[in-house]
């Protein structure tokens, strides 16, 4: 499938454009933007006790941010260096002191007093914890009694009542490997990773469309695409670095498109600190934004395609590239029968836009000889989140924007770590190397030398509500192992979660740092695991970023944690322990042990067992997945597909609402307040037009409901679509329903209707049925 590799990265342009400056004004002066002078300061601080060990981390390692794939200070797009506030935030993680043995080992009461951020800024774990149901304070054990304690467990129960969960915090692709092979030893497959309430509809409608789960291009290709397209993606303040590559693209005449409710100022103009003509002047990004409702982009895209079917009737290969469709498409003629009849007055109300601005859209994307489509949750945390993705894909076939230079689909990942973990098998639905099914299992099974268990194993989110399960239940949750993760600070609804995770047995806690889901009782005992952080693993370790670009990270020396031990070794060790006969098929000698065998046992990364030095990188799958239209599926061709128009309940006068993310790398919050509008977290996100129509001034207290939950906070008003509200995550979870997952890939829906409210208003009349009236409304009211 691969012909064409990735050619390294290129200059940028030395002479400045006055053309894309946001402001004459010097570094933005007397504007609300993120101060990256004064952010690198703080960070400078906060490392103070470690500065040489901080610098080598920034200077030999890859990145453990986000999915960019930055090398030391270098990536495989543009020349020079690239370092961004996101990485910056992150580096204390891996900079930090042990937590002091006095408050780590106080009473539990006063370490929930302390939320996530503090508990972060205690400190690493030092050294395996347990506290059992009743005690008042964690108490040290050796790894021996911790890994025993557990195998002991495992053993006693039914495989299908332990559940693993990886989050992607630097966690390398060997320790995805390993979590993988280690769960099917020990018989269970509930294995689940972050990419569960993230792109897990990237990779299933990709999958379906064009029969590959991971980008299709690479950033270069975003560096003179004609149109480049964000769709519910604020890279700019996930990804920052990428503002690097906007800024190139610009230069190139390359037009950037955002499609999202909310007018982002990130995405509006960037300062970029790494480039001096932006660092001082800005640089303006988006040539324009389309306001779609929360979950109308099926019906705006809808509503392109009907245009473009439009345009062929009047001129033939106006729109659509026949040749392209002819050669590598099937469903044609299915998918614009489906298209054209739709009706224009509910595709304008579903997406939130009238006609006249899809038109403007259709044409722009009709006129162009090629297209990066790059998307984020603001597609893909939806009930319908793989639709929205396979829709992206509709357009992207009937334009022939794929597989060719300056041409693709792109789910751009939020985390360093995630896009490796699917693809070494830490998935329910995945094995290293392909899919949890027939040819797959078979290859697996002779590459492991076990059988593996034959049953399909529950995504984290329902393997998280089986511990509610009836005691003899086969599948009720007894044993839960998670490397990371807070879930009740990342699920919808955290009071449910929190009652799911304290009617676990034994819960494991395999991290760097405490947070508040550590904190939690168990029905026996908690235990807690310290790790090594990716840059302190012994034979370093791998990550693959978003491209699919897979880079070596090398151990960086520095000072160590007492008893930390890599993830890989723990996995490798537990699974050896409850399954001691089975012990030589797991025993890794050391990290390149890992990578040969990973080699063999994922085809696709043939090479990583090569990768042993700072700076290696290589690229699976070329430069682009379906080279010249060809895709890996049964008869090489993509698959337009019918997507149906969801059903939107939102009667006149509620909102959608949806989440946004601040200064923040997940849910780890670093500032109170976000750079890009100065919203605080509890702030409420809505359109000038609809607070005056509720009477609600700029910064009136409000109140958000539903029959999940209520929101108290602050309104804000800003440049966002009428209709639409948006709320910091995790704090407006309360409104997010349990149990809600996308049918085919499994993420849980962060959307919402709801009714919002002055907080005077509520509160005068929340002991009457009002209430309960206005949430009936919006469960009850008739479908358009």
């Amino acid at each position: 499938m691969a012909k064409t590799v990735h050619t390294g990265p290129i200059k940028l342009p030395k002479r400045p454009d006055p053309k894309l400056w946001v402001s004459k004004a010097p570094f933005g002066l007397g504007r609300i933007k993120p101060h990256h002078i004064r952010d690198t300061l703080k960070v400078a601080w906060d490392n103070r006790d470690n500065l040489p060990y901080a610098y080598r981390i920034l200077t030999q390692g890859v990145c453990d941010g986000c999915a960019l794939g930055v090398s030391g200070l270098y990536d495989q797009t543009l020349d020079g260096p690239h370092l961004c506030t996101t990485r910056l935030n992150v580096l204390r993680l891996n900079t930090m002191p042990a937590i002091k043995p006095a408050m780590l080992h106080s009473d539990i009461g006063e370490l929930r007093k302390l939320d996530s951020a503090q508990l972060r800024k205690l400190g690493r774990l030092p050294y395996p914890l347990i506290r059992a149901k009743g005690e008042r304070s964690f108490r040290r054990l050796s790894w021996d009694e911790a890994l025993d304690r557990i195998a002991a467990k495992a053993r006693t129960i039914d495989p299908k009542q332990l559940a693993f969960y990886l989050t992607a915090r630097g966690i390398t692709n060997e320790s995805y490997y390993a979590a993988a092979k280690a769960a099917r030893l020990i018989g269970t497959n509930n294995i689940d990773n972050a990419s569960r309430i993230c792109h897990s509809p990237s990779k299933t409608a990709m999958k379906r469309s064009v029969g590959v789960g991971a980008s299709t291009c690479n950033y270069k290709d975003w560096i003179g695409t004609d149109v480049l397209v964000f769709w519910g993606s604020v890279a700019a303040n996930n990804q920052p670095v990428s503002t690097k590559y906007m800024y190139a693209a610009k230069r190139k005449g390359t037009k950037i498109i955002v499609i999202n409710p909310y007018r982002e100022p990130a995405m509006e103009g960037y300062w970029i600190p790494s480039i001096p003509e932006s660092a001082l002047f800005g640089t303006k990004l988006a040539d324009d934004f389309y306001q779609v409702n929360i979950g109308g982009d099926i019906a705006f895209m809808h509503g392109v395609m009907k245009i473009w079917f439009e345009m062929e009737e009047e001129q033939p290969g106006s729109a659509i590239d026949h040749s392209f469709v002819s050669e590598h498409a099937n469903g044609y003629e299915a998918l614009k029968a489906y298209v054209l009849e739709q009706r224009w007055e509910l595709l304008e109300k579903s997406s939130g836009l009238t006609k006249e601005r899809m038109k403007a859209f259709a044409v722009l994307l009709a006129a162009a000889k090629s297209g990066v489509f790059v998307w984020s949750m603001g597609l893909t945390q939806h009930r319908f989140g793989t639709d929205n993705i396979s829709q992206v894909a509709n357009l992207a076939l009937l334009r022939g924007f794929l597989g060719r230079e300056h041409c693709g689909l792109m789910p751009i990942r939020g985390h360093s770590g995630v896009q490796g973990s699917g693809e070494m098998g830490a998935d329910p639905f995945s094995l290293p190397g392909g899919e949890f099914k027939g040819a797959d299992i078979a290859r697996i099974e002779e590459a492991w030398g076990f059988k593996l268990p034959e049953w399909q194993g529950d995504i984290v989110g329902v393997s998280l509500e089986n511990a509610l399960l009836p005691e003899r239940h086969e599948r009720k949750l007894k044993l839960f192992y998670t490397s990371g993760g807070n879930f009740i600070e990342t699920m919808p609804d955290p009071d449910f979660v929190r009652r799911c995770l304290e009617a676990v047995d034994i819960r494991v806690h395999q991290d760097i740092m405490l947070n508040s889901s550590t904190l939690l009782d168990a029905q026996e005992e908690v235990i807690v695991l310290p790790a090594m952080t990716r840059y302190e693993q012994p034979g370093g370790g791998t990550s693959t970023s978003t491209e699919r670009m897979v880079y070596f990270s090398p151990a960086i020396d520095g000072p160590r944690v007492e008893e930390t031990r890599a993830e890989w070794q723990i996995y490798a060790d537990l699974a050896a322990r409850i399954k001691p006969e089975l012990r030589e098929l797991i025993a890794f000698e050391d990290a390149a042990a890992v990578r040969r065998e990973m080699a063999v046992a994922a085809p696709d990364y043939d090479g990583v067992q090569h990768l042993q030095n700072r700076g290696d990188v290589f690229q699976w799958g070329g430069a682009w997945l379906c080279e010249d239209g060809i895709c890996p599926t049964v008869d090489g061709k993509g698959n337009l597909l019918p997507i149906e128009l969801p059903e939107l309940r939102k009667p006149e006068g509620h909102f959608y609402a949806t989440t946004r993310r601040g200064k923040q790398f997940n849910s780890m919050i670093y500032g109170e307040k976000d750079a890009f509008n100065d919203a605080g977290r509890y702030a409420v996100l809505m359109s000038a037009e609809d607070a005056a129509a509720l009477r609600i001034s700029e910064g009136d207290a409000v109140v958000v409901y539903n029959r999940s939950g209520t929101f108290h906070g602050r309104a804000k008003c800003e440049d966002i679509a009428s209709g639409n509200i948006e709320l910091y995550w995790p704090e407006g979870n309360s409104l997010f329903a349990k149990g809600v997952y996308e049918p085919q890939a499994g993420i849980p829906e962060y959307n919402a209707s709801v009714v919002v409210e002055r907080a005077d208003t509520y509160h005068a009349l929340k002991d009457t049925k009002y209430v309960e009236k206005r949430i009936e409304e919006l469960e009850t009211e008739p479908p358009e």
